[in-house]
Parts: C-alpha cells; sequence; structure tokens
C-alpha cells in the first residue's frame, strides 16, 4: 500500500488553499485525514507527545489512516544516538498507543552527524522489531554499503529524500519504504517521475510512506494529490 501525505497538518496558512477559511484548528486533523492517507508528526520531534494526545489524534481519523512520528531530537541531535536507552523504550512505547494507526518511526539525523557505523549499529540494536524505523541522513558519508547492509538485516527503511543537499539512493532496505519530497516547486513531470519510482519500489515493498514538505502556500497537499492521481492511473 502507498501512504501520501505531507510533514505536518496544522497550518493556518492552508487557510483558503486546502483548509476552509472557517475551519478552526481543532477540526484540521479530521479534515486533512478525509483527504489524505497519512501524515508526518513533527512536533514529536520537540516534545515526546503523551498518550492522550496520542489517542485524540488515533480518535479523530479513520481506520486506515496513518501517523508517522518523528522521533525527539534529544535522541538524534543531541544525544547522536548515544546514551539514550530510556528515552527511546519511552518514545516506542507511547507510539505503540497509535495500534493500527501508526506508520513509521522517523529518525532525523543532523547533517553535522558523519557516519559512525558503530554508533549506528550499537542503536538500532535496541530498536523494537515490531515497529517500523526508517532513518534520514543528511550527510552523504552515510550513503554507504556497509549502512544498507545493516538496514536490510534490521528491516529498516532508508529514507529517499528528495531537495536537500544529501542525496540518498531510491533504493529498499526494508519490508517498508519512505520518502521525503522537500522541493517546493514540483512540476507535472518531477510528479510523474517519482511516482514512476514509487511505483518501482512499492512492488518489492508491503507499504510506502510518501511526505512532501510543508510551505506556506499549501502546495504540499496539492503535489500529494497530483501523485496519488498519477499512482493511481498507473
Amino acid at each position: 500500500m502507498i501512504h501520501v501525505g505531507t510533514s505536518g497538518y496544522s497550518y493556518a496558512e492552508w487557510k483558503g488553499s486546502f483548509y476552509p477559511e472557517d475551519l478552526a484548528a481543532s477540526g484540521m486533523l479530521e479534515y486533512y485525514s478525509a483527504r489524505l492517507s497519512t501524515v508526518e508528526i513533527n512536533n514529536t520531534f520537540y516534545r515526546l507527545p503523551s498518550e492522550k494526545v496520542l489517542k485524540d489524534w488515533a480518535g479523530k481519523t479513520p481506520d486506515a489512516f496513518t501517523l508517522t512520528l518523528k522521533a525527539p531530537r534529544r535522541m538524534t541531535h543531541q544525544a547522536r544516538l548515544r546514551d539514550c536507552e530510556d528515552l527511546l523504550e519511552v518514545f516506542c512505547e507511547r507510539a505503540r498507543t497509535l495500534g493500527l494507526k501508526l506508520g513509521v518511526l522517523l529518525f532525523q539525523l543532523p547533517p553535522y552527524f558523519r557516519k559512525n557505523l558503530d554508533v549506528l549499529d550499537a542503536f538500532v540494536r535496541l530498536l523494537p522489531s515490531d515497529l517500523r524505523v526508517a532513518f534520514e541522513f543528511r550527510h552523504d558519508s552515510w550513503h554507504s554499503d556497509d549502512v544498507l547492509d545493516l538496514f536490510r538485516d534490521r528491516n529498516i527503511a532508508l529514507c529517499v529524500t528528495d531537495g536537500e543537499k544529501s542525496k540518498p539512493p531510491a533504493v529498499a532496505t526494508a519490508g517498508h519504504a519512505y520518502f521525503r519530497l522537500r522541493d517546493e516547486g514540483y512540476q507535472e513531470t518531477d510528479i510523474e517521475r517519482w511516482a514512476g519510482t514509487i511505483a518501482e519500489i512499492a512492488a518489492t515493498v508491503t507499504d510506502v510512506f510518501v511526505y512532501f514538505k510543508h510551505e506556506e502556500a499549501g502546495k504540499g497537499p496539492e503535489f500529494a494529490r497530483l501523485l496519488m492521481d498519477r499512482l493511481e492511473r498507473g
């Protein structure tokens, strides 16, 4: 299954382009989830979500909807994957509150964090096998065969990112795949090209998650709909 959405949903600047002008913030997730199939929650990068908040998100969305959670920066940016076992355990336990609506746990590493295979290996061994995980590397030193082999062994997805300086290969390393499409100026030809890449990888995995960037013009939801339409046409 291919899940397509945006990074975040609660944006007042989307009123008029995606949301109705008079829609209250409290109604945004319900409106969004009736039109797109997944969302990448980015505020979990700044603070751990409470179980109450997660249950509220789950209760406002359709059965087939998924929510992906971005891992706290205390693990990825501050600790740089070291000595964060307790925080990781809490994060995973709270993520399970979403049940079948949990998409992926995204670990985004900072651009100044260079490859350290020993640190990565020690960290991924702590990850529970029942949760889908993806890593986004923003330094090209990580894009190497030994990292890809580690991910294949541990069923971890390499995040394929477009629009950033780092250019990871578009390869599947797990039973799920993950795309972050960050360009703000996609044309139909760009969407068509990405649809081809995504469809090719989707044929080899169980689930694909695709997220367009949030920006003020509200282009993300439009790009998501264009991509879904193109994928449906085949």
